[in-house]
């Protein structure tokens, strides 16, 4: 059973008085539910007295993006695949994106590939599903609302699912439901021990599929479960949340925060 609830939501940074952001996420269908964590909408209207800063956190996921503001439909659909660091844009014009996170072990009998084709950059749907997508590109973009565009988004994806004989890898989904269930608190021997496989084979597997490192994608879950607990705790408490997840020391704590997030403890949870 997945127990992991990530901190997804992007975050804005000074956002000015006359400046419209608006970030929303909702659950998908249950037959969905083991592959996709959540729909999510973004909604910003630029502002000429200022340009805030967009803020995105790893949190070990893949998503499929539309730009509703797109000046061609055929390309308003693309992949994003895996990130290991966070990502911040100055938001300089309007927005409204409508996007669908996937678990990152469960992806690929959507995206027809592994993960890690994905980590370079966005990739347009077309190049993945072929040019039948272009339809779905243009009901998403002329779509009246939200809730229009989650039906058509879950039949498209019912579709792909019962038409499609791509598998996720079985090693990979068992790897992640150990991390998942150890919020990230598990070595890779330790994992490998649960798993009777070698460190080196879940290296590669995960490698292969994800394209990253089993070290790397632990990073990630305990980040998050970490930031979770901490966004819901006082700041005295801070330290005592950092040592429960491995961080005895404070110049460690801070800078793998930095690492992921980009600012400080202090200045993020302010």
């Amino acid at each position: 059973m997945r127990n992991y609830v990530p901190i997804q939501a992007p975050t804005i940074e000074n956002p000015s008085s006359d400046s419209s952001y608006t970030y929303q996420e909702y659950l998908p269908s249950p037959p969905l539910s083991p592959y996709v964590a959540c729909f999510w909408t973004l909604d910003y209207q630029a502002s000429s007295l200022q340009q805030p800063l967009h803020r995105i956190l790893p949190d070990g996921c893949v998503d499929i993006i539309f730009n509703l503001k797109a000046r061609d439909a055929s390309t308003s659909g693309f992949i994003t695949g895996l990130m290991s660091s966070y990502e911040a844009m100055r938001l300089t014009q309007d927005q409204s994106l409508f996007g669908i996170r996937f678990f990152s072990e469960t992806v690929r009998p959507f995206i027809h590939y592994p993960a890690s084709d994905f980590r370079e950059g966005p990739v347009f749907l077309e190049e993945a599903w072929g040019l039948d997508v272009n339809q779905l590109n243009e009901e998403m973009v002329t779509a009246l609302d939200s809730a229009h565009r989650m039906e058509l988004v879950e039949r498209f994806l019912m579709g792909v699912l019962g038409r499609n004989n791509v598998r996720s890898e079985p090693l990979l989904e068992h790897s992640m439901q150990y991390l998942y269930a150890a919020k990230g608190r598990i070595t890779i021997r330790a994992l490998a021990e649960k798993l009777n496989y070698s460190e080196r084979n879940i290296r590669r597997t995960f490698q292969k599929e994800l394209g990253v490192s089993p070290k790397i994608m632990t990073e990630i879950i305990r980040f998050q479960n970490m930031l979770q607990e901490l966004h819901q705790a006082k700041p005295t408490r801070f330290p005592d949340i950092a040592a429960s997840y491995g961080y005895y020391d404070q110049p460690h704590f801070i800078n793998n925060f930095r690492r992921l997030y980009g600012m400080s403890p202090k200045q993020a949870l302010r």
